[in-house]
């Protein structure tokens, strides 16, 4: 499956539609981020829900300037599938839920990372259809799901990506999951709206409330 560069060249049949981050949602991205890191003398220390300032040089003690924290997660990108690792249960969980629905990976990472992130995507066995972009996510899923009268999900671990969607697509059920617990407690709380997911169990049984619920009504 490709990497496409525009919302409306992702193909979608007549289903309902999940759309999905990929970092901390799908792929473990702060666990092997903070083991990246570490194997260049630097960490991330969980003191806030923000990489900026929590990046220090382990020479030093000090934080990281916002450009080598830049420089540090561009580095981690283009070797990301020597590093990164399925969420738990989100391969067989994505399998499952495809049976039912188009699924989409939406990344929020410079497209030119694209081709690395499609080829690990591909060996981990989640060859859905992948999005990179770093625009704002309401947008482009309102471009995917276009005027359908199908059900439409949106997960990430971002509130400002939920709250995104919430008001350019406003029918999406709304799901907030992140893989590192750690950092998962320092997140602000979600607001009215947007569902919170410890798992992707519980993902999966929210989703199929929703397609219920939507079918009946």
């Amino acid at each position: 499956m490709p990497a496409f560069a525009a919302a409306g060249d992702v193909p979608l049949r007549q289903r309902p539609l999940i759309v999905t981050d990929v970092d901390e949602v799908v792929l473990e991205f702060l666990t092997p981020f903070m083991a990246f890191l570490e194997a260049r003398e630097h960490a991330l220390l969980p003191r806030s829900f923000r990489l900026a300032g929590n990046i220090i040089d382990r020479r030093g003690g000090e934080a990281v300037s916002e450009a080598t924290a830049e420089t540090l997660l561009e580095a981690f990108f283009a070797v990301q599938d020597q590093w990164q690792t399925p969420a738990a249960r989100a391969v067989e969980t994505l399998a499952e839920l495809s049976e039912e629905a188009d699924i989409i990976f939406l990344t929020a990472m410079p497209p030119r990372h694209a081709p690395v992130r499609r080829a690990l995507l591909d060996v981990l066995g989640l060859s859905y259809p992948l999005l990179a972009s770093e625009e704002p996510k309401g947008p482009l899923v309102k471009h995917l799901h276009g005027e359908r009268r199908l059900p439409l999900v949106f997960i990430d671990d971002i509130l400002h990506n939920l709250h995104s969607v919430q008001v350019h697509a406003p029918s999406s059920l709304l799901i907030n999951l992140m893989a590192n617990a750690e950092f998962r407690a320092l997140a602000p709380t979600a607001t009215a709206g947007i569902h919170v997911a410890a798992n992707w169990a519980e993902a999966a049984k929210l989703i199929r409330s929703h397609w219920g619920a939507t079918t009946s009504g």
